[in-house]
């Protein structure tokens, strides 16, 4: 479900319409993240790492009103849910676009998760399946670079508001400390600088729970 937002009550009104005729509206950041305690959680549960800290993500979104705005018609629309669809990578190198929901109990969402990698592990081709809504984070890991920034292929003429957040390889110190690359990129129209370090710091707290 969808709520419209009334942006004429909007603080953010002017800034809305300022950024929404740029060719490029989206800006993004790179931050560490500790994922020491994250880590260890996740080996306790016997879970996927990467699907607990997907999950801690969209945890992190679903908490975050601005990150569940999204643009139509040049209308802006508050999701009740958002949901990630994800690269999920194959034995050949390719990969394919997920959609993984979003569940509040962490059992059902690592499940839920586990058979939609496993069906697009045993598909071919990029699209799977459609995607019918734009209440979803585009989401992606590559594990295999230890970035400091990174840029995202996009279509200018798609009309697009979805944030894309990546995560980068794991690093353990000498003293067993894990962190990792997080990058953010979001729509400036919905979002600035002061809500993306919220969430970040918001992202962060529950990581280490």
């Amino acid at each position: 479900m969808k709520t419209l937002l009334d942006i004429s009550k909007w603080p953010r009104k002017e800034h809305f319409h300022f950024f929404r005729q740029f060719e490029e509206p989206f800006f993004g950041a790179t931050v560490e993240i500790n994922c020491t305690k994250a880590y260890s959680t996740a080996k306790s549960l016997k879970a996927s790492f990467f699907i607990y800290y997907l999950y801690k993500t969209l945890v992190a979104v679903n908490s975050t009103e601005s990150f569940r705005y999204r643009i139509l018609d040049d209308q802006i629309y508050v999701s009740d849910q958002i949901n990630a669809s994800a690269t999920i990578g194959r034995e050949d190198g390719s990969f394919g676009f997920s959609l993984i929901e979003y569940h509040v109990e962490f059992e059902i969402f690592h499940t839920n998760a586990k058979a939609e990698i496993e069906r697009i592990q045993n598909t071919t081709g990029l699209f799977t399946r459609t995607f019918s809504d734009d209440n979803v984070i585009h989401f992606s890991a590559i594990p295999w670079l230890n970035f400091t920034s990174l840029s995202h292929a996009r279509s200018y003429a798609t009309p697009d508001s979805c944030p894309k957040i990546s995560f980068g390889k794991m690093k353990i110190s000498e003293n067993g400390e894990r962190t990792m690359p997080m990058s953010i990129h979001v729509h400036h129209g919905l979002i600035d600088g002061m809500h993306l370090g919220q969430f970040v710091d918001f992202f962060q707290s529950i990581m280490d729970q």
